[in-house]
């Protein structure tokens, strides 16, 4: 099959920052790679500076697709929440891959609404949450979830239970991270002085007039980094702040869990569904607990059955497992 994955974002297959880039981006790059190598030709259309070929995927701009519409012809057509690319292949089989919520206003707003609603469209949600979330109005064809996928990058035998008094965030949306970063600075560390947060994936600029005061209270932004790095540091910290504000699926809280990291959560959104308390995370109710919650795992014995267990999870978001379901999917249409 000839299988288009549609992403409009500013990235490349050679980019040097590969390992960097969000979700979305990453997503796309390792799902293209792995179904190129079940002898489909695959092209993954993004904001490049020219055609690129690599690990059987034929990386081409955005631009090159729109001029030669009428040149190139797909079997099936993934687009990732960009829905207008749809009225150009009309005899596609076309796949809307929604990550983030689209009210009905943004669908207007965005102009996606038209493209939605008159192309007949195969929509696959990142998650249970997602597609409750999601309005009934736009009448998709069909219905799927196929959850997140973990990176192999992030594939971890052995647990390292030899643990620093460190705690993690990267979550690349700021929501709660100044109430978090003020609960630290007034709850935790006047009673633990040894226990350090390291913010990953927030711009430092932001913080440029505190970074001083912040680095007293063992406070470190780091910036974005890459997964190479995030994976050394989940593997040697006791937890990782992820709230679950405005997220579809969380695939940082996945990627933790991975290496053993359990999460802390307000079990809001799609953390709702994904973090089970006391066995990958702990659920706590609000900034108050959440401070009470860090300072007691910061001054017990480590808990290797929740670290085991958080592991375990991951590992039902498995590449191998989901590849086989975008393959049912694929052949099905």
């Amino acid at each position: 099959m000839n299988i288009l994955f549609y992403c409009p974002f500013k990235f490349s297959l050679d980019s040097n920052k590969i390992s960097s880039l969000g979700g979305i981006e990453t997503l796309n790059i390792e799902l293209s790679k792995e179904i190129a190598k079940k002898k489909n030709k695959i092209f993954l259309a993004t904001y490049c500076k020219k055609k690129n070929k690599k690990n059987n995927v034929i990386n081409i701009p955005i631009d090159q697709i729109h001029r030669e519409i009428d040149k190139i012809k797909f079997d099936i057509v993934v687009s990732s929440n960009e829905p207008n690319i749809f009225d150009k292949f009309k005899s596609s089989k076309n796949i809307f891959w929604m990550h983030n919520t689209l009210s009905i206003e943004k669908a207007f707003r965005k102009k996606k609404i038209f493209s939605i609603l008159k192309n007949k469209i195969e929509v696959v949600f990142v998650s249970k949450y997602l597609m409750n979330k999601t309005t009934n109005f736009y009448m998709f064809n069909k219905k799927t979830i196929i959850d997140n996928f973990l990176s192999r990058k992030f594939y971890t035998n052995k647990i390292n239970f030899n643990r620093k008094p460190i705690i993690v965030w990267s979550v690349q949306r700021e929501r709660g991270l100044d109430e978090t970063i003020e609960m630290w600075v007034n709850k935790i560390y006047p009673v633990n002085k040894r226990i350090k947060f390291y913010i990953f994936g927030i711009e430092k600029n932001k913080y440029k007039r505190k970074i001083k005061f912040l680095k007293s209270k063992n406070i470190f932004l780091f910036g974005r980094v890459t997964k190479n790095i995030l994976k050394k540091c989940y593997e040697k910290s006791l937890a990782m702040i992820c709230l679950g504000y405005d997220e579809t699926f969380c695939l940082n809280a996945l990627e933790a869990n991975s290496c053993g990291l359990p999460i802390l959560t307000f079990g809001k959104t799609a953390l709702k569904d994904y973090s089970i308390n006391n066995y990958n995370g702990y659920i706590v109710n609000n900034y108050t607990d959440l401070s009470k919650k860090i300072i007691s795992i910061s001054g017990s014995k480590i808990n290797k059955k929740i670290m085991l267990s958080s592991q375990r999870r991951s590992k039902n978001f498995n590449l191998d497992k989901i590849i086989k379901l975008w393959e049912k999917l694929f052949n099905k249409i």
